[in-house]
């Protein structure tokens, strides 16, 4: 639909060039460091099983970008039904047809990158990566679940999966899964090896989850205490709205509920909140519009009004429950029972993080009950790791037969671009 010159609406909805903002390398606006702001470096993914609507999408956008992704990692029913991300997974040819060499590479006047999901095997996964690679991505992306692994029943990502990759490739790689809290970040690059972490649903619910992180390894964190890394949400979610009021870009009304509902979740969810809640969620506001150039978007005013009177609540609760200060935050951090993971108090940014589902009891041909598969269960402040991780792996690796693809590895060296992959990259 990006491609298409009928839907102009829809690619100006999810790309808006026409403001001037979105990929610009630098802005009107100033940030208070004084440091002039820039929407870079940045890399615009897309979803597609055409090659050609992917080159012509990917044209559109490679003046405004350091980078295009293909995403072939997407494990929702719309991909399904669209036939795209992680359900072109069992098809290699149109996959290698789709990526850099045969398409984009030589068409592009930027690197182009891909993230996948692993398979249940880890050769098949390696082979897939490798695959990718020849075919010319410059970065990879390796989220550590399986395409069946989404919603209730997403589970923890595979670490095994993820290193055994990162030992058979030559380009940065970036791990994706289990990062929940900022410490999970470091655990995540020792155990996988890999050259950053990539961080979605995580980012999502606490904006701050990179915060105090140094960009490059070596560098000497700070002193990583909650204000930093788990600040209050209530005054995080008016920064999301003073951001969305102080731009140009069109923002969809419906994504700034769905950012405050994800960022606001722990408070929301407790009775007394309730009311706000329901507030939120009863918002109901036109398409955006400006009133008049430099004045801000009235309908984000509501919105802050909720975030408004949430965050005097908050204020209170705290005051109460930390006894005017006295008691410490970390002293009113408790333990999930089912999952093992701190629950920060609730006024805090933090994860969300779905229970494992309990072990289904599987019928045989027979029609008589089986034995309940198990499911991995292991607590840990994040992520728990699968054993093999810990060994390394080294695997021969056999991959299927691939009709199309040709020996493009000289020319792609020739044009690989190095990019600086910093230690934990938010997507």
């Amino acid at each position: 639909m990006f491609a298409d010159t009928t839907h102009k609406y829809y690619r100006e909805q999810y790309f808006d060039i026409a403001s001037a903002e979105e990929g610009a390398s630098a802005l009107a606006s100033t940030s208070k460091a004084g440091v002039r702001d820039t929407d870079r470096p940045l890399i615009v993914q897309f979803c597609a099983n055409s090659p050609e609507h992917l080159l012509t999408a990917a044209k559109l956008v490679q003046d405004h970008c350091d980078a295009v992704d293909i995403n072939l990692g997407c494990p929702q029913e719309i991909a399904r039904r669209g036939h795209y991300g992680a359900f072109l997974m069992e098809e290699w040819d149109l996959v290698y047809n789709m990526s850099p060499v045969n398409t984009l590479h030589k068409n592009l006047s930027v690197p182009v990158t891909a993230k996948f999901r692993v398979f249940d095997d880890v050769e098949r996964t390696v082979a897939y990566a490798q695959m990718l690679e020849r075919a010319g991505a410059q970065i990879l992306t390796c989220h550590g679940r399986t395409r069946e692994q989404r919603g209730q029943n997403s589970g923890l990502a595979s670490y095994a999966h993820i290193r055994a990759v990162r030992a058979a490739v030559r380009v940065p790689l970036i791990a994706n899964g289990n990062i929940l809290f900022s410490s999970d970040v470091a655990r995540c690059l020792k155990e996988t090896g890999c050259d950053a972490v990539m961080s979605a649903e995580g980012v999502l619910y606490n904006p701050a989850l990179f915060n105090g992180l140094q960009p490059s390894p070596g560098e000497t964190d700070l002193e990583l205490t909650l204000d930093i890394t788990n600040p209050p949400l209530a005054p995080l979610a008016l920064e999301y709205l003073d951001i969305v009021r102080s731009q140009r870009t069109r923002t969809s009304p419906s994504a700034v509920k769905g950012h405050l509902f994800k960022i606001l979740r722990p408070a929301l969810a407790q009775p007394k909140h309730h009311d706000l809640r329901e507030k939120l969620g009863r918002v109901k506001v036109d398409a955006p519009r400006r009133v008049a150039e430099g004045e801000q978007w009235v309908w984000v005013d509501e919105y802050v009004r909720i975030c408004e009177e949430l965050a005097a609540r908050l204020e209170a609760d705290a005051k109460d429950l930390t006894k005017d200060g006295t008691i410490p935050l970390r002293e009113l951090i408790t333990k999930d029972a089912a999952m093992g993971l701190d629950v920060l108090p609730y006024w805090l940014s933090q994860p969300y993080f779905r229970p494992l589902k309990s072990p289904v009891a599987k019928k045989d041909k027979a029609g008589k009950q089986g034995k309940a598969k198990e499911t991995a269960a292991t607590a840990g402040a994040g992520a728990a790791v699968l054993e093999e991780a810990e060994k390394g792996l080294d695997l021969p690796v056999k991959r299927p037969s691939c009709a199309t693809e040709a020996n493009d590895g000289d020319e792609v060296e020739a044009k690989r671009v190095k990019l600086d992959v910093a230690a934990a990259v938010a997507a």
